[in-house]
């Protein structure tokens, strides 16, 4: 399993300092040095190198190499990458989560029964017949001919081992299309569409076909964060995205990313990120020397 793990890493330091784009259908590769705050979309990520601390909602979830974890709907998320040393970073890869892909697996072979699932977000050790999977998976990355056939066939064999482990209650609930995970998920992507729009939760349950009651629980049980906390996280990380890459003013994406109030952005923002905006955009743009020197100014004043 080792040498699995050692080749998979080697294919995967070719990634960019983001998710980075395989060729094959739903799979992609990051090698990361620092924070990890983003959309993550429904995906099953396997840690290569590293390890992960990521905050969503309420939830504090770390990941370590050889692990794996399920994100079963769109969740906005916070986090810190924490790699060995600078020549080996955080390294991981994803497979893009298809509803329909899992459903066919499952009529195909009814066999696959799974496990009890853990809570949404855990970590669980991937098995070495996982990790052989995935090492032939990256292995098409040079083989576009092999991986036109291929890849489909492997990505089914990692779906069946995930499906036969502690997560695969998750992976069927997300193949049906009649599930409350799945009713939850509608919810996630208008919230995402809508997310600079101020909303109300009722419509949102009567699109789930819930009372409100049980829209709240479920919505909660599955992004760890009310609809409305979901709604803030997603202004809140598309306003450092346009602090750190965009050219307006902290008021102007305040005001872009659908908040009123420019304080109350201020306050929001700080609480979530530990710097209003301003400052934590200069800590972003200052050379890592500069960044230095002020963490040990904080430390010892």
């Amino acid at each position: 399993m080792e040498k699995a793990m050692t080749e998979l890493r080697s294919i995967v330091m070719r990634a960019q300092n983001k998710w980075t784009d395989t060729g094959l259908p739903r799979v992609a590769m990051v090698r990361a040095e620092a924070c990890a705050d983003q959309v993550y979309q429904p995906m099953l990520h396997l840690v290569l190198q590293g390890q992960k601390t990521l905050s969503i909602g309420d939830e504090v979830s770390q990941y370590a190499a050889g692990s794996y974890f399920l994100v079963p709907v769109d969740v906005p998320a916070t986090g810190q990458i924490h790699s060995i040393a600078p020549d080996q970073p955080y390294l991981a890869i994803s497979l893009t989560l298809d509803p329909a892909v899992i459903s066919a697996l499952l009529v195909d072979d009814g066999s696959v029964s799974g496990k009890a699932s853990s809570a949404c977000f855990d970590a669980v050790p991937a098995p070495a017949e996982m990790i052989d999977a995935w090492l032939r998976m990256m292995r098409l990355m040079d083989q576009p001919r092999e991986a036109a056939v291929l890849a489909p066939m492997i990505e089914r064999e990692i779906l069946f081992r995930a499906l036969q482990g502690p997560l695969g209650g998750i992976l069927r609930e997300v193949a049906r299309p009649d599930s409350r995970l799945a009713q939850i998920r509608r919810a996630t992507q208008w919230i995402r569409e809508h997310y600079t729009e101020p909303f109300r939760v009722e419509p949102l349950a009567v699109m789930s076909d819930m009372s409100v009651a049980a829209f709240y629980r479920h919505f909660k049980s599955v992004t760890a964060m009310t609809p409305i906390q979901y709604q803030k996280r997603l202004r809140l990380l598309r306003a450092r995205w346009l602090l750190l890459f965009d050219t307006l003013d902290a008021t102007s994406i305040a005001y872009n990313v659908g908040y009123e109030s420019a304080s109350q952005f201020s306050r929001e923002y700080a609480r979530l990120f530990g710097l209003p905006p301003v400052r934590d955009a200069a800590r972003f743009r200052s050379p890592p020397a500069a960044q230095n020197s002020a963490r040990k100014r904080t430390a010892t004043s």
